[in-house]
This record gives structure tokens, C-alpha cells and sequence, in this order.
């Protein structure tokens, strides 16, 4: 049984979910941390911290990358006999329709940006692999050497495969709950410094995922400008399809199809990820929900910054094969400190450590259609989210 005081904690913080003025922003932070608490080595909260008005995240520039030459002829050979060992390129690489490939393939650190994976119709297959990391066909990191600055690559694409696997996309982090994001959340940067650190610009299109039990794409912290399009995702996850995950911005999902189906969540979670653009996709089995707008408020003991704002939920269908029990399509503040993890991060006067609340404020929910379902399952208690034009065809 949960001590009186923090069972207090959590109902206020539930009764707060529906508000989302300064004042929800005030209360909620007084409440999670009085006034006269003082925390060694770490700042006192003030009565009332307060955050800068929302502002649309800047856009990073996107970088002019030449391709990189191919790979030769020693890279392909390796890459091509039979194994599971992970194999690191730094060059691009055109494969055939009969190919398949077991070896996870890696491109890490600034000596990967530009390169290309054409896999001419050929397969990604490592879905005989025994735990989450064998069975990530692809991943695209920073790399950090010494003291220095860490390295991200940029220009990554991946093109005209089958993955039967996971791909994951993460700079200081695989995701928000690392070491390395644990320290880097303590400073009032923490957003800038996790997008400069993080791979950019890569790309993924037409392709098809065939997920074995795991989420098949992952962005991870600060990745930035990254796109899913013209692709399908199929398979069976475990948790959701598509993670957006702490300070990522910039991201496009777009012109996909997805038939995956989850045990129990969302196709895909936008947590404390902005200005995402995700538009004309077909989610075939939205009954566990289609698209959830939050912030993973402390978990880990990880203060989030960035707010979930300024996405664009545009000119999608959801199809839902029942009407009863279902979850919505689309939902903004989906948590709102419902979480227990919520009171793990330290006290400090931003992000989640002064509010537990999503602020999923400012997104724009336009021209979706729910087909087998009404529109009640587009879920918002914001009036600064733009809902309209949306269209149902199920009672």
C-alpha cells in the first residue's frame, strides 16, 4: 500500500490533469515539492517556477552530405556470409532482391553520414535473435570519443528493404533513461545539447518492417529531421510501433501503412517529442489506440524538458475492428502525471521536475478519418490543440 502522503501526491496530480493553464503549473509544482524543501547540491525550488511561453522548436539546418562511396569489396563479403556479429559501415551499399542478410548493421559517429543502404528488394533479417538488441537490424548513433563533443551522423537513408527486425535511431541515449540523459537533464539546455549530440537527417523509405515482438522504429533523444515514408509496418509489438521519444524534434511519418499489431498500446507514442509532422498513414488495428501525445514525467529520475507541441496530426485513417473497449485515435495529455515514476526526477525549477503534466498544447488534429468508430475517440482538453475536419463512419 502506497504511504498516505504520496497517494495524496498522485490524486492531486490526476485531479490537475484536465488543466492546463500557468495555474495548473504553479499548483502542481508547489505541491510536488514545498517550499521550504532544500536539496543538497542542487538548487531550492521556488514557490512558483515558471517556464517561457511555448515556442515552436527551431528547425537545425539540414546539412549538405555527399554520398559516401561504396562499400568494397571486403565489406560486402563480410556483410554477406552467414553470422550475427554486428557489422559497422561507413560506406553505401546496394544489395539485390535475393539477399538477405543476418548481420545487424550499424552506422555510427560522423564517418557514416552520407551513406546509403539500397537493399534492391533484399532482406534485414535478424528475428532469430534471443533478446531486443540481436534482433535490431539497424542502428544509427552518435559516438562519443574521450572528452570531446559527441558524433552524429547525418544523412543516413535507408531505402527498399524488408527488415525483420528493429531499427533504432539514439544519440546520448538508446532512450530517455540513460546515465548520460540523466546528467545532461540537470541543465537548463538540456534540449539543445541532446538534439546537437544526435543523429539528423536520416531516412527510411519504402520499406517493410516485420516486427518480432518489439517496437520496429525508435527514435530516440534529439534525433531531429528524421523520416519514415512511403513504407509499410507490419508484425507484432509488444509495446507500440512507432516511439518518438524525450527532446526529438522535426520527425515525418508519413504515407505509411501500418497492419502491426500491439498487445495493449498505441501505434505510436509522442512523448516530450515536437514539431512532428504525421500525415496520410493507414493505421489498420487502432483498437489499442492510434496516436498518444504525452511526457514521460521523471522516469528514471530524468527530468523532461521539452514539451509534446506543434505536431501535426494530419490526414490519417484509423481503422478499428470493434466498438467496444477501444481506445482513441488520437489523444493529447494522455498521462498527466498519472505515473508513479512521475516524482523521481530531482527538484529543479523546469521541465518535469517543476510540473508533472504533458502540455500537449498547440498541436494541430485535422482532416483524420475513423472508419468503425466515432469521433469521441479524438481525446483533447486543450483548447490551444487545433481539432477539426475530422470525419467518423462507426457509431
Amino acid at each position: 500500500m502506497l504511504p498516505i502522503k504520496f497517494t495524496s501526491l498522485v490524486f492531486i496530480g490526476l485531479a490537475l490533469s484536465g488543466c492546463q493553464s500557468d495555474l495548473a503549473t504553479v499548483a502542481d509544482a508547489a505541491f510536488r515539492y514545498p517550499v521550504t524543501q532544500t536539496v543538497t547540491g542542487q538548487p531550492t525550488t521556488p514557490s512558483t517556477p515558471t517556464e517561457p511561453p511555448p515556442a515552436v522548436p527551431s528547425t537545425p539546418p539540414v546539412e549538405n552530405v555527399d554520398a559516401k562511396p561504396g562499400c568494397d569489396a571486403e565489406v560486402q563479403t563480410k556483410l554477406k556470409a552467414p553470422g550475427t556479429n554486428p557489422i559497422t559501415l561507413a560506406c553505401s551499399l546496394r544489395l539485390s532482391s535475393a539477399d538477405v542478410i543476418t548481420h545487424p548493421l550499424v552506422f555510427e559517429g560522423s564517418a557514416a553520414s552520407g551513406s546509403v543502404l539500397d537493399c534492391g528488394g533484399g532482406t534485414l533479417d535478424v528475428s532469430a535473435g534471443g533478446s531486443r538488441k540481436e534482433k535490431t537490424a539497424v542502428v544509427v548513433r552518435s559516438r562519443k570519443t574521450g572528452s570531446g563533443p559527441w558524433e552524429a551522423p547525418s544523412s543516413v537513408t535507408i531505402r527498399n528493404c524488408r527488415i525483420k527486425g528493429f531499427v533504432r535511431i539514439y544519440g546520448l541515449g538508446e532512450n530517455a533513461n540513460g546515465a548520460v540523459m540523466k546528467a545532461s537533464s540537470r541543465n537548463p539546455d538540456h534540449t539543445a545539447f541532446a538534439q546537437a549530440s544526435a543523429p539528423k537527417n536520416v531516412r527510411l523509405e519504402s520499406v517493410t518492417f516485420d516486427a518480432p515482438d518489439g517496437i520496429p522504429f525508435y527514435v530516440g533523444p534529439g534525433v531531429t529531421n528524421t523520416a519514415l515514408v512511403n513504407s509499410k509496418v507490419n508484425g507484432r509489438s509488444t509495446a507500440v510501433a512507432i516511439y518518438l521519444d524525450a527532446e526529438s524534434a522535426n520527425n515525418t511519418i508519413s504515407n505509411n501503412v501500418f497492419g502491426i499489431s500491439t498487445e495493449k498500446r498505441e501505434l505510436i507514442a509522442i512523448d516530450g517529442s515536437a514539431n512532428n509532422r504525421i500525415t496520410n498513414n493507414t493505421f489498420e488495428r487502432a483498437d489499442n489506440g492510434g496516436i498518444f501525445v504525452y511526457r514521460n514525467c521523471g522516469e528514471g529520475g530524468v527530468i523532461r524538458h521539452q514539451k509534446p507541441q506543434y505536431n501535426q496530426i494530419v490526414g490519417n485513417t484509423f481503422r478499428y475492428g470493434s466498438s467496444f473497449l477501444v481506445k482513441p485515435a488520437v489523444w493529447l495529455n494522455s498521462r498527466n502525471g498519472s505515473s508513479s515514476y512521475c516524482f523521481r526526477d530531482p527538484a529543479y525549477p523546469f521541465g518535469s521536475s517543476a510540473s508533472n503534466l504533458d502540455f500537449a498544447q498547440n498541436n494541430v488534429v485535422r482532416s483524420n478519418k475513423i472508419e468503425g468508430g466515432s469521433e469521441s475517440l479524438i481525446r483533447n482538453d486543450d483548447p490551444t490543440n487545433d481539432i477539426a475536419a475530422n470525419t467518423a463512419t462507426g457509431d
